[in-house]
């Protein structure tokens, strides 16, 4: 019988080590991992030298579209995360115009994913004080989960939400079996500390840094933890910057039972306070970065285990936003989604291959439930990418095909060349090329793949 596609003389990298040996691709799915016959197979391609890992799973980008398409855009941003590794993308609700707050927003959204991506993609739906009602139709229609925030988002049309509202919310999601995300930041406190520092006339980069101290971060991750064991909700920290955040949701697992994970992100494990004070703008977050110990720390929880996973949180807007002398006025996001993979494969940091795919992949599709997802192993779909290990590279903006460019990591020297992508079989990114049209379909937790 004829098959699709053999992978050949690759290293195959799998939750139990790096193996060598063929993949074997047919239907759009991996059936076996092992030895292939390259006579029977449509496509063969020579894999020598080469790792086979699973795509990338980045469950934190804003392609803010439809809405503000200029800022970055569903095609592009999925272009660019192709270019990096990336398979498959949760696009939050947020800085799309409108945000996904009902069925309708949610439709919208699906309509240009499935138009526009290079990539399969799932979508998270907002839990605003405004929309509580409303939680039900995006749970209706699959999203990954709610996104709330506990401070500013940024958005005028996407409010933070009180504590009544974010206990409203974790008791419809407690019900529905949807994941709450938390953007986890005091908004009493990084309040009045960005006022102190403006009314005083201290607007730099090391001002903006005073204004969100990690206590702010700690302050409204207690009280996220606290709201989702009373509701018995399943929670998560997203963008989890210092190591005594993620200790503070250990605890609440290990010690008080409660279904809470955190994510980091690779600015948040590549760059510090300094390298803010260095590049400007696009270095800007919330919460911020942090010193060196903290970075740290942060690899010590990967390598440990207590952190779940990594995802980019790649927020772009217009070059003009990232300028100007006044550092709480210029906008807050990093442009990173083509580097996740990159940085994880820091050799300094001594990762494992099977830790790294983890990371980026397998446990990102068990915490959301996406059936087939995640692993190099038979019955799932085969969303892999073939790296290059010895190759090493400096990024440089020509190599970079999201809207604007701004990724803080230009400049630095990477291991390992992604040297092609597939989604489902396809290759979608090859040699420095896009390889296929927009093919990305809709992906929801427990199944429909």
């Amino acid at each position: 019988m004829a098959i699709d596609l053999v992978i050949r003389g690759g290293r195959v990298v799998t939750p139990g080590g790096v193996i060598e040996a063929d993949v074997v691709v047919d239907g759009g799915r991996v059936v076996a991992v092992g030895e292939g016959s390259s006579e029977l197979a449509s496509e063969t391609i020579d894999a020598t030298g080469w790792h086979v890992m699973p795509g990338v799973i980045d469950s934190h980008v804003h392609f803010n579209e439809p809405g503000r398409t200029e800022w970055e855009g569903i095609d592009t941003g999925s272009a660019a995360l192709v270019a990096g590794g990336g398979t498959c993308f949760f696009d939050m609700p947020l800085n799309s115009d409108p945000p996904v707050l009902d069925g309708e927003t949610f439709d919208a959204k699906r309509a240009a994913g499935e138009a526009s991506s290079r990539a399969d993609f799932g979508l998270w739906g907002g839990l605003t004080p405004t929309n509580v009602d409303r939680l039900d139709e995006l749970a209706d229609r699959g999203v990954v989960g709610f996104k709330v925030f506990m401070s500013y988002s940024g958005i005028d049309e996407f409010a933070r939400a009180d504590d009544d509202t974010l206990r409203r919310g974790m008791r419809i999601a407690a019900a529905r079996g949807v994941l709450v995300g938390v953007h986890a930041e005091s908004e009493a406190i990084t309040a009045r500390l960005t006022s102190e520092h403006r009314a005083a006339g201290r607007c730099g980069w090391r001002d903006y840094l005073d204004s969100r101290p990690v206590e702010a971060e700690l302050e409204a991750v207690d009280r996220a933890i606290a709201i989702a064991g009373e509701t018995g909700c399943r929670s998560h920290v997203v963008h989890a910057s210092h190591p005594r955040v993620v200790e503070r949701v250990r605890l609440a697992r290990e010690r008080d039972g409660v279904d809470v994970t955190a994510e980091t992100c690779p600015h948040y494990l590549a760059l510090t306070g300094a390298d803010l004070e260095r590049l400007g703008g696009r270095a800007k977050c919330a919460p911020p970065l942090r010193d060196a110990d903290a970075v740290d720390g942060l690899w010590d929880a990967l390598r440990d285990g207590v952190l779940s996973f990594v995802a980019s949180d790649h927020s772009p807007c217009l070059p003009a936003m990232k300028q100007g002398d006044d550092a709480f006025a210029v906008w807050g996001g990093i442009a990173g989604v083509q580097s996740t993979l990159s940085v994880m494969l820091d050799t300094e940091r001594g990762l494992d291959l099977s830790t790294v795919a983890e990371l980026t992949a397998g446990r990102v599709a068990h915490r959301y439930g996406l059936v087939g997802k995640g692993k190099v192993a038979a019955g799932y779909d085969a969303d892999l990418i073939l790296v290059d290990l010895s190759m090493r590279y400096e990024l440089g903006p020509d190599m970079l095909l999201d809207r604007h460019r701004l990724n803080p990591y230009v400049g630095r020297t990477f291991r390992g060349e992604v040297r092609r992508t597939l989604l489902r079989g396809r290759t979608v990114w090859q040699d420095g090329r896009l390889m296929a049209p927009p093919m990305g379909r809709l992906i929801k937790p427990g199944g429909d793949r």
